[in-house]
């Protein structure tokens, strides 16, 4: 069921509002200049660490065994990411030899969704019609119901038991003779799942650890009828079999650890606790030989490289993805930049729309006008930063580019005027 809220501002308390939203306006166009400049900056300089580690990288051949002369080079190597640890959950016992097992926490929980429409009214307010509602769904966290807005929805939460989030790893993970170092093992992909089956001692650990009120004390019979004849006589079934508590609360399939009464429906307050691992595999890797071990490549800028890719890759094809992904985090945070410098402008003019929705159509009409302002404002002020930028770190193509401009404006100069002398 739906619930609604509706709430009312004045034309003053508006503007008081616009008028603030200037300073965090102004804050977001500093912040997005910022984020542009650095980024033209940042995709260079990791571009020429990109180049200058494919410039100075070496095939390591064999890695079966060290090889001195490798010492301190960029190394393209191939091989398996082995590991003979076994590691092991030490809340729930999952356990592999694996190069990390990770646990993943959801719980079955009441939510709020709120969708809002507002309406201007003659004299500059502005009503605001909310709708709440609420729907039970599994989420990574818990969710405290007692913020709800709708007071029947409130207190309705509850959970079984709280865990977090979990990656474990293993601490030796052998790349033939060498030994790869965190950063190198935390990009191995390739996650499975990880079946789980908790004992009886662990079953009945993690039932005792369930949220106290919400699980039974004692045992609970089974009913004779639910017993088939050849399992124990009907007379006798009640008194003798007894199912015990965490059986009816703990409950393991494939790789899910189950906490609640059923897991094919669940009720609010339920545990789901998933499990995976990633198993030795084959890998690429680009990084610089330190001894037994690698370590990031650090370029002449001061900017690192290193990389791993799943499966045999070969040193041309990992250059070449780095590359690709170099640019197009670059284009995204231009995105990025942009929009936040187009959302400071939009705050800063907002005043003016209020101002006019003294006259609702008339607001509407000059809040569409700052937008589209706002909006082209914000793409020339982000070229003209990201123009800088490239300035300030690609100053051979900026100066083609401004060369190119010149001429591009001279010859439209001279067309004008010919067409000038020839209208005379």
């Amino acid at each position: 069921m739906a619930y609604t809220e509706t709430t009312y501002r004045s034309w003053g308390s508006r503007m008081g509002g616009a008028f603030k939203g200037i300073l965090t306006g102004l804050v977001m166009i500093a912040l997005g200049t910022i984020l542009l400049y650095w980024n033209e900056g940042r995709t260079v300089k990791t571009g020429g660490a990109i180049n200058e580690a494919r410039s100075v990288a070496v095939g390591a051949g064999d890695i079966s065994k060290p090889d001195p002369a490798l010492e301190g080079k960029v190394v393209y190597a191939t091989g398996r990411a082995d590991t003979q640890d076994v590691l092991e959950d030490p809340i729930f016992g999952a356990q592999a030899k694996a190069i990390n097992i990770a646990r993943k926490v959801e719980y079955y929980q009441w939510t709020e969704h709120s969708k809002q429409e507002k309406r201007k009214k003659l004299g500059g307010g502005e009503e605001t019609v909310t709708t709440y509602t609420y729907t039970r769904e599994w989420v990574n966290s818990p969710v405290d119901s007692n913020s709800f807005r709708d007071a029947e929805y409130q207190m309705r939460n509850k959970v079984l038991a709280q865990y977090t989030n979990e990656t474990l790893y293993a601490p030796r993970v052998t790349f033939g003779a060498y030994k790869l170092p965190d950063f190198l093992k935390r990009a191995i992909g390739g996650a499975v799942p990880l079946d789980i089956q908790p004992d009886d001692e662990k079953k009945k650990e993690l039932f005792e650890g369930l949220a106290t009120g919400y699980k039974p004390v004692e045992s609970i019979p089974v009913p004779a009828e639910t017993l088939s004849p050849d399992m124990v006589s009907a007379d006798t079934a009640a008194s003798v079999v007894q199912e015990r508590p965490q059986d009816r609360y703990v409950h393991a399939q494939g790789n899910v650890l189950y906490l609640g009464k059923n897991p094919g429906s669940p009720e609010v307050g339920d545990v789901r606790v998933t499990f995976t691992q990633v198993p030795p595999a084959d890998v690429s890797i680009i990084a610089q030989v330190a001894g037994d071990t690698f370590e990031e490549f650090t370029a002449s800028n001061g900017y690192t490289f290193s990389r791993l890719n799943m499966g045999t890759a070969s040193m041309e094809k990992m250059f070449a993805g780095a590359e690709s992904e170099n640019t197009t985090m670059g284009w995204i945070l231009r995105v990025v930049g942009t929009l936040v410098v187009v959302a400071g402008l939009g705050a800063v003019l907002r005043p003016l729309s209020v101002i006019a929705d003294v006259i609702p159509i008339v607001g509407t009409i000059v809040g569409a006008g700052t937008g589209i302002v706002a909006f082209l404002l914000g793409v020339a002020w982000s070229l003209l930063v990201i123009a800088v930028a490239w300035i300030r770190f690609r100053p051979l193509l900026a100066g083609s580019l401004l060369g190119a401009a010149v001429v591009l404006m001279g010859l439209l100069y001279m067309k004008g005027r010919k067409n000038r002398a020839a209208r005379t």
